[in-house]
This record gives structure tokens, C-alpha cells and sequence, in this order.
């Protein structure tokens, strides 16, 4: 593997995405769909697997670049939703009724009134 470019974030989806076309095309059976997408399935794992082996490091990476600014907001959103499960058995996060603000309050305080730190109202909450 010297002197290829490797595997990227762009060459693992392409290739979970072309693996998932290929067993749909199988669920699908003998519908006629079924070869088409089985067709693109693996036009997709063989894209992946030519970015693998590639020389061309430059051009690569430029697309690995591109595909992550484009799924930028998708992949946070996704960060977001995993780093609130994490937080979720030591903490509760309100939103604020006014501003919709997301606000952190520790479990086991009891009855408490919580401020909002960007609009100053308060509201009163279990913890």
C-alpha cells in the first residue's frame, strides 16, 4: 500500500452505501429493479476500492475535503445527538420556554429554578 491513498471517510461510505444497494437488490428478488440496483452496488464498492488503491493522493484528498464539507452539518448533528445520550445519566437539559436555549442541570438537586443564561427567565424544574 505504499505510495495509495488508503481509506478515507468518503471510501467508507461508498462502500457501506454500496454494500447496503447490493442487499436491497437480494431483498428485492426477482423484481426488476433488483439488477439495477445490484448494478450500482457494486459500481460503488469498485469506485471505493479504486480510491483505496490509488496514486493520485492530491485529487483524493481534495474529494475527501469536499464530501466532508458537504456532510458537515449532518455528521454534527449526528455528534450533538451522541454527546446528549453520554450526558443523559448525569445530567437533565431543559430548553428554556422563552429563547429555546438547551440548559444544563445536574441530576439529584431536587425541585430547583433555573435560570436562562442567554434571556435571564426563570423557570422552576425537577432535577
Amino acid at each position: 500500500m505504499q505510495g495509495r491513498y488508503g481509506i478515507d471517510q468518503l471510501s467508507k461510505f461508498l462502500l457501506i452505501l454500496g454494500l447496503i444497494v447490493v442487499f436491497l437488490s437480494v431483498a428485492l428478488g426477482e423484481h426488476p429493479a433488483a439488477l439495477i440496483c445490484y448494478l450500482i452496488g457494486w459500481i460503488l464498492v469498485i469506485v471505493c476500492y479504486s480510491r483505496v488503491f490509488s496514486r493520485n493522493v492530491a485529487k483524493r484528498y481534495s474529494e475527501n475535503q469536499k464530501f466532508l464539507a458537504k456532510t458537515y452539518r449532518i455528521r454534527s448533528f449526528f455528534q450533538r445527538q451522541k454527546n446528549i445520550w453520554r450526558q443523559r445519566k448525569v445530567y437533565h437539559i431543559y430548553t428554556c420556554p422563552s429563547c429555546r436555549q438547551k440548559i444544563r442541570i445536574p441530576k439529584g438537586k431536587g425541585k430547583i429554578e433555573v435560570r436562562c443564561p442567554k434571556c435571564g427567565t426563570t423557570f422552576v424544574k425537577k432535577s
